[in-house]
């Protein structure tokens, strides 16, 4: 058996279901001859029976055996047993086996639903089928009379279980079989159809399809790995697509997420009906509907077309979706296959009642995701918006990154709204949310490649040629807030400028600002927080100032630095270390590498650094403050961090041995980013007007910020200021250099000298 089940896994022809057919039939015919063997041929009253996903022939390579040796009083059924037992252990193969009789099992279904829903897939294998066909109608029938309860507790272990695995679609290493649109997902929607037709007639095609593309996946996994696990990892994505024809592991997440969004959209239409029937009293009519818009009913929790509705009116779509979504519900299935098959298509400029409907859409919030993804699910959102049809299902890049691009954009539209009274144009700032991201669907520079799709969008919707202006601008620099007030140094007048010139006006910098923290929220959790969000405030309010008056003379920090208790603090002489809170405070005299030694030790000591500053005196005393994360502990140990640090700024401690050990000793496995970093360095002599800034871009790992900033002491450069970012499997940071003259550096040999150490530095 064990010769037969290698050459089925390396026989690459066949994938999938099919796969799991052939498995599930090669371990029917070897325990029909345990069985034979173990009787003798005499199998009345006996029967192997598969239930669970072997019963639904779904035998993937690391599946379970699930089987049952039913008996109807059978003397000498434990021998029987552990004849056809043992021989499956023996080959180390996983084995879900139990001894019974049909009452004895049905009892037990009776008040377990994993035994009732594995019941439902009961398949003889070998014996007497009379005691199978038993057991299975028992199961069925029982499963029909008390639907009731079963739906109930199924429809909560469905919620249950999709908040623990986390949705397949979105996440960069999806749980294939349990998650959110997950194969669980699929047999669940199958037990309730065991129980009442749930699901409509166009459902079932589509559903077997979204299956299948989970299934090959999840088969390939396992006979990759060997293993029989779901969550299909980063570093198995690439042999898993190469197996099943695909380009890349792009295009593979690409199919699984547009497969389980749509087994998830399925469901969750399926369960919200069921949720109705279950709260609907047996004796009791649905309550009628109201028309809420002409032609367009609301009725529970859904709206539908009425017997009225103009079929052949183009902005029918829009209206229902707005209706829907105003109301914070969903749209009818029926209503919504109707209008996938007559919507006709919006007249181009669209006349202004059709962006009113489109904005109101948007500026319902929340509520519009769902119904957008239902305009999305059956090809509307696409015919009002061609431009969505490349990001669909385009899943992200890294872990930074929760969701694929067009969910990303519809969590940023709904973010949005919710900040839509800190702008003068709601309208704009919601069709720039939606826009914001289009680019991605394009080669080259995405912000770019969007303004240009912002401006295409906004013409053929009707805007004003201004507002197309302003959403083509506004798409265009997305990132330019989050970017300098991450990256760039607030006290420097130069950092305002790079805002405000190319924004231009004030209305335009609320639309970035309230734009900039709607598109964090949406992008993850790490991607906003109080640090952040206190930078962009007070970068959007230093450049209104300058907007209003035309005039920058930096921007004040709220607490300056150095404040007036450092600078008296310096002046006394001598070594000042604390540690409070996550705040570090060096002073010392000034020494080479001062910097890079603290990022050391830090980096010893496993913290994780978010931004520095750096601040010299003429007479040779150096203040560091050192912002920093310990993700152990609510305190970093600031006794033994402020012990190493007094040894090293000694010369006393073998700072980059220790680093490397630690980065050796706690190497992440496997990647955390389907695109590897590609390491880059950049000078700007332009983003300050008395240092030279260097952004370097590279993979996260320990001590990166230590070798990066002991590269730049050997090139005898004094650091003015540091912005340190960690964006998911990415750091990006941006330091403030001047040379030991106090000069910006701007040779170009010394440069790309300076550029060649840090690449080297950084792949260390």
């Amino acid at each position: 058996m064990l010769a037969e089940r290698s050459a089925l896994l390396a026989d690459a022809a066949a994938t999938g279901s099919a796969w799991c057919r052939a498995h599930s039939d090669l371990v029917d015919a070897w325990l029909a001859e345990l069985l034979e063997k173990a009787t003798l041929g005499e199998t009345t009253g006996l029967a192997l029976v598969a239930v669970g996903g072997y019963g639904r022939s779904e035998l993937a390579p690391g599946s379970d055996i699930d089987v049952m040796l039913l008996h109807q009083a059978h003397t000498d059924v434990a021998s029987v047993a552990d004849a056809i037992w043992y021989p499956v252990w023996e080959k180390s193969l996983h084995l879900g086996h139990s001894v019974s009789t049909p009452k004895e099992a049905l009892r037990l279904a009776s008040g377990d639903l994993d035994t009732a829903t594995a019941l439902l897939a009961a398949r003889h294998v070998a014996g007497d089928a009379g005691l199978t066909a038993r057991l299975a109608d028992g199961a069925r029938s029982a499963w029909e009379r008390h639907s009731r309860h079963w739906l109930a507790e199924l429809s909560e272990r469905v919620a249950q279980r999709h908040h623990q695995a986390g949705e397949v679609a979105f996440q960069i290493e999806p749980d294939l079989k349990e998650g959110r649109g997950g194969l669980r997902d699929v047999h669940a929607l199958r037990w309730a159809e065991a129980a009442h037709r749930v699901l409509l007639e166009f459902d079932a095609p589509s559903l077997a399809a979204w299956e299948a593309v989970l299934l090959d996946a999840r088969v390939e996994l396992q006979r990759q790995t060997g293993r029989s696990g779901n969550v299909l990892a980063l570093q198995e994505q690439p042999g898993v697509a190469a197996a099943l024809g695909d380009p890349d592991a792009d295009a593979l997440m690409g199919r699984i997420a547009e497969a389980a969004r749509s087994i998830a959209w399925t469901s969750d239409d399926a369960w919200r009906r069921i949720a109705t029937a279950l709260r609907r009293p047996r004796s009791r009519r649905a309550e009628g509907a109201r028309e809420v818009v002409p032609g367009i009913l609301l009725g529970g929790e859904e709206v539908s077309l009425g017997p009225h509705a103009a079929l052949n009116d183009p902005l029918l779509a829009l209206r229902v979706g707005a209706a829907a979504a105003t109301h914070g519900v969903a749209i009818e299935r029926r209503s919504l296959e109707a209008l996938a098959s007559i919507q006709p298509a919006v007249p181009v400029p669209w006349p202004a009642e059709a962006r009113t409907l489109f904005v109101d859409l948007l500026l319902a919030g929340e509520p519009a995701v769902p119904v957008i993804e239902a305009l999305d699910q059956r090809g509307l959102w696409g015919r009002l918006l061609p431009e969505w049809v490349p990001v669909r299902a385009l899943p992200p890049h890294s872990i930074y990154h929760r969701f694929t691009v067009d969910r990303h954009l519809l969590e940023t539209v709904a973010n949005a709204a919710r900040l839509a009274d800190r702008v003068d144009r709601p309208d704009l700032l919601v069709v720039a949310a939606l826009l914001h991201d289009l680019g991605k669907g394009s080669q080259g520079d995405h912000s770019a490649a969007g303004a240009t799709i912002a401006r295409t969008v906004a013409t053929r919707m009707g805007f004003p040629d201004d507002d197309a202006a302003t959403l083509s601008l506004v798409v265009r620099h997305h990132l330019l807030i989050a970017q300098v007030a991450t990256r760039r140094d607030l006290d420097d007048p130069t950092t305002i400028r790079l805002v405000a010139e190319p924004v231009g006006t004030v209305e335009r910098l609320r639309l970035l600002a309230a734009l900039t923290e709607a598109d964090s929220l949406a992008t993850g959790a790490s991607a906003w927080g109080p640090w952040k969000a206190g930078l962009v405030r007070r970068l959007v309010e230093c450049v209104t100032d300058y907007l209003e008056s035309g005039e920058s003379a930096g921007c004040l920090p709220p607490t300056p630095f150095p404040s007036l208790e450092h600078l008296a603090r310096l002046a006394e002489g001598g070594q000042h270390i604390e540690g409070r809170g996550n705040l570090l405070t060096v002073m010392n005299d000034d020494r080479p590498g001062m910097f890079s030694r603290i990022a050391g030790v830090l980096a010893m000591h496993g913290l994780d650094v978010l931004a520095a500053v750096a601040f010299s005196t003429d007479d040779g005393r150096a203040l560091d403050e050192f912002r920093v994360m310990d993700h152990l502990r609510d305190e970093p140990p600031w006794g033994r961090v402020i012990a190493d640090l007094k040894l090293a700024l000694e010369g006393h401690l073998a700072i980059h041995a220790r680093v490397m050990d630690r980065a050796r000793m706690y190497a992440r496995s496997g990647p955390r980013s389907r695109h590897p970093v590609v390491p880059s360095v950049t000078f700007d002599n332009r983003a300050s007007d008395d240092a030279t800034v260097i952004d370097v871009h590279a993979a996260d790992a320990i001590g990166t910020l230590y070798r990066i900033t002991r590269t730049l002491a050997e090139f005898d450069l004094d650091i003015r200021s540091a912005k340190v970012q960690t964006l998911g499997s990415e750091v990006v940071d941006a330091f403030y250099v001047r040379d030991r003259s106090g000069d910006k550096i701007t040779k170009q040999a010394r440069l790309a000298e300076i550029e060649r150490a840090i690449l080297h530095a950084i792949r260390e």
